[in-house]
């Protein structure tokens, strides 16, 4: 557990985080086009992916809560409130592919613009230090210069951009939503010991 400044805490998720980890992803499937997820899910249904992120290897769930006017745990009073996420997933199923990862960030509605993906990239990347990965990957949907900005921070190069393509790639890579072909921004960065 990382406590950053006074106010916002990064940890693990648990499956207690999974009511509004699902919350903070459904706002984006039914508001945005970050991500083409069209059809919001249930926290059921979204236990199998919280689960394929344990607390310790390359695949993490980070969050970021609140822990301003919070009381101790237990104690029946207001839980902290989750900011966001940040994840480290598998890249492709294929064995070859184990020492690259696919990594997002998720905030919270009225969490972006406040550094809450900043702190949890930068817990994430520690977090990763001593995995064996070689590479981070992570694709944004165009238009998204806050994640652009993000991703390039942390050291994100640009490799390519899939243009308004209008078939479904293996993750999502590019497609429709509202109404509007998607442009999807590639981007990449190295991990390990010269990163």
């Amino acid at each position: 557990m990382t406590q950053i400044g006074t106010e916002v805490q990064v940890r693990p998720g648990t499956e207690g985080d999974l009511g509004a980890l699902t919350e903070i992803y459904n706002h984006d499937v039914r508001e945005t086009a970050l991500t083409f997820d069209t059809a919001p899910f249930t926290p059921g249904q979204r236990l199998p992916w919280l689960r394929s992120h344990p607390v310790d290897g390359p695949h993490r769930l980070l969050v970021a809560q609140d822990v301003r006017n919070v009381d101790a745990p237990g104690a029946g009073g207001p839980a902290p409130r989750i900011l966001g996420y940040a994840t480290s997933s598998a890249f492709r199923p294929k064995a070859a592919s184990s020492t690259s990862a696919e990594v997002s960030v998720y905030c919270a509605p009225g969490a972006a613009g406040r550094g809450i993906g900043t702190l949890l990239y930068t817990a994430l990347f520690e977090a990763l230090a001593d995995e064996d990965l070689h590479r981070a990957y992570a694709g944004i949907a165009q238009p998204n210069e806050a994640s652009v900005r993000l991703h390039g921070r942390f050291g994100f190069r640009h490799l390519g951009t899939y243009a308004e393509a209008g078939r479904k790639f293996t993750y999502a890579e590019a497609g429709r939503k509202f109404g509007r072909y998607r442009d999807v921004a590639r981007y990449g960065k190295h991990l390990g010991p010269s990163a």
